[in-house]
């Protein structure tokens, strides 16, 4: 007959064991996102800037789950003045895409498959960094994995798409380049 102490630490340890399995299969895992024309940390040519042609830069992920139905992106500068600004917006891209070309058109359609939100400066497509002068800005530009398409339409804000990803997010990944002026 077991004694209730040792009923106790057994079910206890039972329940740590259970925690454990559970927060290990929720837990997300990484997508590597990385661009041919900047580093991770290091400055974003001024081509992909306001200073210079305002293209939006070539990205490549890796590591999208195979479950994955399709890709979210949206790049945010959170040191901006007035709070975070939206730069880019992009939804719907296909899981199976290993990455967007440079100059991705200001179009509400991608061609290939996606779309396209409303930035903060209320246009389509990639806005590029343009701060004040000062100190250089983080630019985040986070991908998405997710179990579903958005039932969106196209020019739906950041907040739309977060919104609409919350509870389909099967992994992520982040790049951050900088820019000041």
């Amino acid at each position: 007959m077991m004694s209730k102490r040792f009923r106790t630490t057994t079910v206890f340890a039972i329940a740590l064991a259970c925690l454990a399995l559970s927060s290990q299969s929720n837990a997300r895992s990484q997508i590597t996102i990385h661009s041919p024309a900047f580093e991770e940390g290091k400055e974003i040519p001024s081509k992909y800037t306001c200073s210079g042609q305002d293209l939006s830069p070539p990205l490549k992920c890796e590591s999208v789950p195979s479950e994955a139905k399709s890709l979210a992106l949206i790049v945010s500068d959170p040191d901006a003045p007035r709070g975070t600004f939206i730069h880019w917006v992009v939804y719907n891209l296909p899981a199976r895409l290993t990455e967007l070309g440079e100059d991705i058109l200001k179009e509400p359609v991608v061609k290939g498959g996606g779309q396209q939100g409303k930035n903060d400066a209320d246009d389509y497509g990639y806005h590029g960094p343009c701060p004040p002068p000062g100190a250089p800005h983080h630019y985040h530009f986070k991908i998405y994995a997710l179990d579903s398409d958005l039932q969106l339409q196209s020019g739906a804000t950041a907040a739309d798409v977060e919104k609409a990803m919350k509870g389909h997010v099967l992994a992520t990944g982040e790049l951050v380049g900088i820019f000041g002026r």
